[in-house]
C-alpha cells in the first residue's frame, strides 16, 4: 500500500541488467517485470523498484546509499550471495548491533547484509 510521504520506490544503475537480474533471482528468490530491454521492475522485497540500463553504479564509496537487507541467518545468506555471483568486498565483521557484510552483484551496486544473531559457532 503507498503511504503518504514515505519511501515507496528506489531505482538503481544496472551496467548488466540480465546478470543482476539472474543475480537477485538466484540469491533472493526476487521475480521481475521486465519494461523493455534496459529496465526491469521488483515488488514485494520491503521496497519496491528497478534497475535501469547505465555505465554507472551505486556504492557507499562514491556517495551512493547503501540498502541493507536483514536475514536470520547470515552464513546462509552469504552462502546464497556467493553462489549467485556476487562478490563480497567486506567480510563478515561485528558491529554494535550484530553482524554484517557487503557485497557488489554483478553491475557493481553494492549491497550489505546484517543479522542480529550470532553464529551457533561463535
Amino acid at each position: 500500500m503507498n503511504a503518504h510521504e514515505k519511501l515507496n520506490y528506489v531505482e538503481f544503475a544496472a551496467r548488466d541488467v540480465p546478470a543482476t537480474k539472474s543475480f537477485f533471482e538466484k540469491a533472493f528468490a526476487w521475480t521481475f517485470v521486465d519494461y523493455g530491454p534496459e529496465y526491469t521492475a521488483f515488488s514485494g522485497q520491503g521496497l519496491d523498484g528497478g534497475f535501469f540500463q547505465a555505465s554507472l553504479c551505486s556504492t557507499p564509496a562514491t556517495g551512493g546509499a547503501l540498502l541493507v537487507f536483514y536475514s536470520a541467518d547470515l552464513e546462509a545468506t552469504l552462502a546464497k550471495v556467493e553462489a549467485a555471483g556476487g562478490h563480497v568486498v567486506k567480510p563478515v565483521f561485528d558491529f554494535p548491533g550484530g553482524r554484517r557484510f557487503h557485497f557488489t552483484e554483478p553491475s557493481g551496486n553494492e549491497f550489505a547484509v546484517w543479522s542480529d544473531h550470532r553464529s551457533p559457532l561463535r
